[in-house]
């Protein structure tokens, strides 16, 4: 009997695992299209299309970047200038 639940726990608790990777409602609205024109190779693994849309930062919008927590993905222009 022990052995029924621990198993039923086990499989209760990878049940939720994809829940979790889903994303946010609001992420989904900021990042979907980004999702779908970008990172569509990867669909419908929500973690490979996260690491797709970090990856491709250059490429999404700034809300789907602002929602990612990507502060922003435009190149910092290079060398430095001397003071």
């Amino acid at each position: 009997m022990r052995t029924f639940l621990r198993l039923s726990a086990l499989v209760a608790c990878i049940a939720v695992v994809p829940a979790f990777a889903q994303g946010t409602p609001q992420q989904r609205a900021s990042c979907e299209s980004d999702a779908n024109r970008v990172c569509d190779a990867y669909i419908p693994d929500a973690v490979a299309i996260e690491r797709c849309l970090r990856a491709n930062a250059g490429s999404i919008s700034a809300a789907c970047r602002a929602e990612l927590g990507i502060a922003s993905a435009a190149p910092s222009g290079g060398k430095r200038r001397k003071r």
